[in-house]
């Protein structure tokens, strides 16, 4: 087979500033360099997104349930093969259940990749996903921890779940002590966390740990990276931004951390995370079955601190990182401290993440879901069977 098959993915999409959207974004880029595979993107849209990107060939509208089947039918029409991205709270209706009217409709085969894998999900968030698996070619998690909760909560065949990892980039950066300079942070240990702020992060467990650290570590700095999540600045504007401020300010570590408000390019991301000496995530969910910002850390080499969530257990296995308790700042600043006080153990640390890091950049995982799409389409006949 010598001819580009057509594979749309459904997902947000830039100018969306979500994860699910940067995501999609790095793997169509980078399935695009794959000589099989032509990618589209059939892009999620909450609003009045204008979409720049001509590989976006169909705008659904988040909340209209129409628009799910007019979809369907655009994609019978023009791709072989569908990818939903899937979400929580990203598709319409309840617990997004839109998306079953949409692949009850495609004549095409369809992969579902799980960003979100709950083991206690509620009645209907189960029965959504659990139709969603049985009705798809494959599906694919990002975490070998999912597939039990797959096979079990959700009733997906074992042998339909293919576990592919979160890709990360990688870019060519310079040195962490020369980066430092640049971005006034010589002779400092630097401590970074990012993503889009939402309470959910635990990052006032980051700044009291950090607290903690201080009395023996005057010139750590904790660099918190990025904007307040949309939805959260809805509803409640820029509330909790500001109680971290005021948290750090009466701990007396106002000169400790830095926020940047700015919703980070990929660029800016590798360099914040090639400068620091310590990756921290202190999420408060153990449910967090993948983490994007943690795969960026790993891929950057970092080490990483972080509460035990799902997929900080499965990543930083074999001293990859330090695992802390939830919703304990003693916890945290006691493993922050034990790395800045070991820095050969440190190395240790960075040259095994590293190493996992290696395998999940994007080019890597880019030629496994081709892979994956490929053998579906070629395997696949009209009455909806895959062969072979």
């Amino acid at each position: 087979m010598n001819e580009r098959r057509n594979v749309a993915f459904l997902s947000t999409y830039p100018p969306r500033e979500c994860g699910l959207a940067t995501f999609t974004e790095d793997l169509v880029n980078e399935i695009n360099k794959v000589a099989l595979v032509r990618p589209y993107v059939v892009a999620v849209a909450a609003g009045k997104e204008e979409y720049e990107d001509s590989r976006v060939g169909y705008r659904l509208s988040q909340h209209d349930h129409e628009s799910y089947l007019r979809a369907a039918h655009w994609v019978n029409s023009y791709i072989d093969l569908l990818v939903i991205e899937h979400e929580y709270g990203i598709f319409g209706g309840e617990c997004g259940e839109y998306i079953i009217d949409l692949v009850k409709n495609l004549k095409i085969p369809f992969v579902v990749t799980t960003h979100t894998v709950l083991e206690e999900p509620s009645t209907k968030q189960q029965a959504v996903l659990r139709e969603l698996g049985q009705l798809s070619t494959k599906l694919v998690t990002m975490a070998e921890s999912s597939v039990p909760i797959l096979a079990g909560t959700y009733g997906i065949t074992p042998g339909k779940i293919v576990v592919i990892p979160h890709g990360v980039p990688s870019l060519l950066v310079g040195a962490r002590e020369k980066l430092k300079v640049s971005y006034d942070l010589k002779d400092k240990h630097v401590i970074s966390s990012f993503g889009l702020l939402s309470p959910a992060k635990g990052l006032e467990y980051g700044i009291e740990a950090v607290a903690k650290v201080v009395a023996d570590f005057a010139n750590v700095v904790y660099l918190i990276l990025g904007k307040t999540h949309p939805y959260v600045r809805q509803g409640i504007g820029e509330s909790y931004r500001q109680s971290l401020m005021d948290l750090a300010e009466g701990l007396g570590v106002r000169d400790n951390v830095r926020f940047v408000d700015k919703y980070l390019t990929k660029e800016e991301v590798i360099k914040y995370l090639h400068l620091s000496d310590i990756y921290m995530t202190p999420y408060l969910s153990k449910e967090q079955a993948v983490s994007g910002t943690l795969a960026y850390a790993v891929g950057c080499g970092r080490v990483v601190v972080s509460t035990p969530y799902r997929y900080a257990q499965e990543m930083l296995g074999d001293g990859r990182g330090m695992l802390a308790e939830f919703r304990d700042s003693d916890s945290l600043a006691s493993c922050v401290s034990y790395i800045l006080r070991n820095p050969f153990r440190k190395k240790e640390m960075e040259l095994k993440t590293l190493a996992v890091g290696r395998m999940m950049t994007w080019d890597n995982v880019a030629r496994r879901y081709t892979q994956l799409f490929i053998r579906i389409i070629e395997g696949f006949h009209p009455g909806g069977a895959l062969v072979g």
